[in-house]
Order: structure tokens, then sequence, then C-alpha cells
């Protein structure tokens, strides 16, 4: 029976997070957030499917799962981004990963151990896990399917951060698990620069140019009969994500980066060929899928209570001062001398939406190397997840809209994973 009643709340919920994409469109309310309290009614529920865990007690299952969620949004991330890679085309990008994101890590490192006694490994960590913005939250404010026109510089610059700062927060963690592990604070420096820096970049961003070319020429180079891209079955672009970070990561690269970088890759190629949509699109069914099972999981967390008792007004201090001064002042910072309007850049450097993937960092790190007050930094990481999908999601419509009329576009874009000719 159990197997049954889980199967039904299952079928409810994935209906559920088909329809309410259409029903939320023109009211200020995030897929995310409905998810959220669907697992907190559920863990409420006397016929509850879900564990009644915290990720303390199951830290593996938390990497792999918010991995798993991650690069299947990278390469969504990628795939739908219509502007050619390029040092001036993406300015706005290379200041946002170049000032803002270790800005961010700086102030919030910082934060963590001022007001929360971190040490320097788990402050440091803390600042890395917290700085990127998500690539699978951040829906919203992201560009629309390929081939649609919808990137503007606003939802551009958020997608393109998004789709990088992931993959370059991580030699920032990865220095936190080296200090947390060194017997001194000089001995771990000369290796992380080496490896961590130098050879697990440029291994990423070369295996996933290497990746997304022998994929491209498998989609449509090969004789016609033998294209990919012949068949239209977008189940591909789950293929294409797991070899571009598999294959990387063999290689010590890291994964995250040529994943987006693949994707960009692939892209490049045949850039006007509609199958790029039919990728986009399963991709997109895929990442709403895992996002929907991870973000009940994590009302269910909330409401199950551990992590949430160990919140206090130290870590509610540093989530305020986290998103509302933070992120926004690094942004801002990292934008002067840019083109773009005043408002403009007061979205961008607003919306930097925290999420699943630093779960993930977090979970990484706390697998490899030994963290004090690692219940502080769950909290801590929660608290930050939670007040961003919930002030964000509540703010994203009316923002986007308002701007959008500002600029005398249509506000009522088209829904992701459809195209502007349906």
């Amino acid at each position: 029976m159990d197997y049954v009643v889980t199967l039904f709340i299952f079928g409810v919920v994935v209906l559920l997070t088909t329809w309410l994409p259409l029903a939320l469109k023109r009211i200020p309310l995030s897929l995310p957030i409905c998810c959220i309290v669907i697992g907190i009614l559920l863990s409420l529920s006397p016929f509850t499917p879900l564990p009644q865990r915290n990720p303390l007690e199951n830290v593996g299952w938390a990497e792999h799962l918010t991995e798993l969620v991650v690069i299947v949004a990278l390469m969504g991330a990628g795939l739908k981004i219509d502007r050619p890679l390029g040092w001036r085309r993406w300015m706005v990008t290379w200041r946002l990963l170049g000032v803002a994101m270790p800005l961010s890590i700086g102030a919030i490192a910082f934060l963590g151990w001022a007001l929360l006694s971190l040490p320097p490994a788990s402050a440091l960590l803390l600042g890395a896990a917290l700085a990127p913005t998500d690539p699978v939250l951040a829906a919203d404010v992201q560009v629309g399917p390929p081939q649609t026109g919808e990137e503007d510089d606003i939802r551009f610059a958020l997608t393109s951060e998004a789709g990088l700062n992931d993959g370059l927060s991580f030699p920032f963690v990865m220095a936190a698990i080296a200090i947390a592990g060194a017997s001194s604070q000089i001995d771990w420096i000369g290796h992380w620069l080496v490896v961590d820096v130098l050879w697990k970049l440029v291994a990423g961003t070369g295996m996933g140019w290497l990746a997304g070319r022998a994929l491209a020429h498998l989609t449509f180079r090969l004789p016609k009969a033998g294209q990919l891209a012949k068949t239209g079955d977008g189940l591909a672009a789950l293929g294409f994500t797991c070899v571009s970070y598999a294959a990387t990561e063999l290689v010590g690269g890291y994964g995250f980066v040529a994943v987006f970088i693949s994707a960009l890759t692939l892209r490049s190629v045949e850039r006007g060929s509609t199958f790029h949509s039919e990728l986009h699109d399963f991709g997109e069914q895929i990442e709403r899928l895992l996002m929907m099972v991870l973000l009940v999981c994590f009302g269910a967390v909330l409401a199950e209570g551990t992590l949430l008792s160990q919140v206090d007004w130290r870590i509610v201090v540093v989530a305020v001062l986290t998103l509302a001064i933070i992120r926004p002042l690094a942004g801002w910072i990292s934008l002067f001398g840019c083109h773009q309007p005043k408002a403009e850049k007061a979205i961008i450097a607003v919306f930097g939406i925290r999420g699943l993937g630093s779960i993930y960092y977090l979970a990484f790190a706390t697998q490899r190397a030994k963290f004090e007050h690692i219940e502080s930094l769950w909290a801590t990481v929660f608290m930050i997840i939670l007040i961003s999908v919930i002030v964000h999601g509540i703010a994203v419509t009316p923002v986007m809209r308002w701007i959008d009329r500002e600029r005398g576009v249509d506000s009522m874009r088209p829904m992701r994973g459809t195209r502007a000719n349906e």
C-alpha cells in the first residue's frame, strides 16, 4: 500500500508541476515556492512517502541528486543562448564572473567568520557555496528557448553567469577542502594553484569544447541517414550532458564547466537547426522534474526541523546581508562602466538567485574533508536558499514585467519550453 500511495502522490505532484507554470504565469508566485510548500505539506501528512531525514544523515544522496539536476540545467542554459561567445558580446558576463563572484565569496566568508565564528576553511566553503547564482532556480530570469528572440541583456547576463559560475567557484571550494585538511596554511597552495585552478579549469574548458565538437559531428555532420538531428529526439540532450560531464571528470577537469561549454559549442554548429529546440525542450522537462523532486524533499527537510533548529539570529542576519547587500552591491560594482541603464544593472545585480548548486557544493566538500561547525553551514545554506526562493520568486514576475514595459516589449513572454510560433 505504501508503494501505491507513493505512486499516486508522485503522479499528482508531477501533474501539478506541469500545470502550475501556466497558472502562475500572471501572478507573483514561482514553481519552486509551490514545490517547497508541497514538500512541507506532504511531510506533515500521515500519508507522506518522504523519508524524514536531513542531508547531514545522507550527504552522498544530497551530492549526487543535486549534481544531476545542476548538470542538466547547465546543458539547457548553454543550448538556449543565441548570442555567440565573444569577449565584447559577453562583457557583462565576464564582469560578473571576474568581479562580482570573488567579491561575494570574500564578503560571505568574512560574515561567516565574524558573525558565525567559523574557522577559515568553513568560512571559505560557505562563501564558495553561496556565491554562484543557480542555473536551476533562476529559470524565470533566464533567456527563452533557442531562436525565440527572448534574449535581452538582463536575461542573457543572468543565464550566462549561471552557466559559468557554478564551475568557476569550484577552485574556491577546493581551496576550502585543502585548508581543512592541510597541516599548515601554506603547504596546500602550490598544489591548489597547479591542479585545482590551472589544470581543472583548462581541462574543463578543453574537454567541453572537444565534447561539443564531437557531439556536433554526430548530430549534424554525419551522412544524413546517420545524423542524430534527423531523429528529432530530444532524449539525446541527456546523453550529451552525461557524456561531456563524465568524460571531463574522468580526466580530472571541472565537469560543470565542460557541460556548459559543450552546449555552447554544440549550439554554434548549425545554429539555426530546429533540433536545438528539441534538445532544449526535453532537457527542460527533465530539469523541471528533477527540480520538483528535490524541492519537495527540501520542503520535507524543513518540516522535519533538525536544520531549522540550528537557525539563530546570527544565521538570519547572514542570510539577509548575503541576499540584500552582498550580492546586489558586488553585482553593481562589477557593472561600473557598462552601457546598460541603471534599472537593468540593478535587476542583474539583485537577481542572483541561490539554490540547489549551493547544496551540491556543501555536500561535495563535506564528503572530502572534515569541517567544523558543519550544522551551522547547512542551516545557513538552507536558510539563504529558502529566503531566496521566496523573495526572488515573488518579485521576479512583476519586476521583469515592469522592465519589459519600460523597454516597450511584450511582458508576457511565451512559456518556457514553447516556441514563439506556437
